[in-house]
């Protein structure tokens, strides 16, 4: 799958905007989401570096009709988050069971919480056309938090498959109360805080 590298930064809103929604029932051809070939790629920052890795899809669809996207969502098995720039021993477990808050009762909730929140998802509610380039709106469930975001994405469809590859966009993470060392929030971090913004790239692929 081609990784696209290019920023770009979405629209998403702090506040409780009355979001779109579309019918995840929509007529058209339903292609079922391939977990084994969909994945997100992530990356955080910090002051002195950055770690990256992967979450898996678990699961979802994409509606099709007239060669063109009208519905779609896509599951995110938070319990797979995985960091890929750190080798087993040297850190690696130790990162991936703090993201996903595995430890006691006070670091549980520092980032995504999975015990509480396994599941994420994105739920298509508009794909639009601007500038040469396909543009897909949704609404981003994190740590049961909605957001609306939009994001550029290169998209393939044929009789038996979809592909959705997005550009790289950056989330403030706070927006789903993903608050753990953020600078903007706790004032006595010096150069402990971690970035508010992250960034993500989507890979999906579904198949008839």
């Amino acid at each position: 799958m081609l990784f696209l590298t290019s920023c770009k930064k979405e629209k998403t809103s702090q506040e409780n905007d009355e979001m779109s929604s579309t019918n995840t029932e929509m007529d058209g051809t339903k292609y079922t989401v391939d977990s084994k070939n969909s994945i997100v790629n992530w990356t955080g920052f910090k002051p002195m570096g950055k770690h990256n890795g992967t979450i898996k899809i678990s699961e979802g669809f994409v509606n099709i009709k007239n060669d063109s996207i009208v519905a779609g969502r896509f599951f995110i098995d938070m319990n797979t988050i995985t960091v890929t720039d750190l080798k087993s021993g040297d850190g690696k477990e130790d990162l991936e069971n703090h993201l996903k808050g595995l430890g006691d009762k006070e670091k549980k909730d520092h980032f995504f919480n999975v015990s509480k929140y396994p599941t994420s998802d994105f739920k298509i509610t508009k794909v639009d056309f601007k500038e040469g380039k396909t543009v897909i709106f949704g609404n981003l469930t994190i740590k049961g938090v909605i957001k609306a975001v939009n994001f550029p994405a290169q998209v393939s469809i044929n009789e038996n498959q979809v592909t959705i590859n997005s550009e790289t966009l950056r989330l403030n993470r706070t927006y789903w109360n993903v608050n753990y060392a953020s600078k903007s929030l706790f004032s006595d971090l010096k150069d402990k805080f971690i970035n508010d913004e992250i960034e993500v790239q989507v890979n999906v692929t579904a198949k008839r």
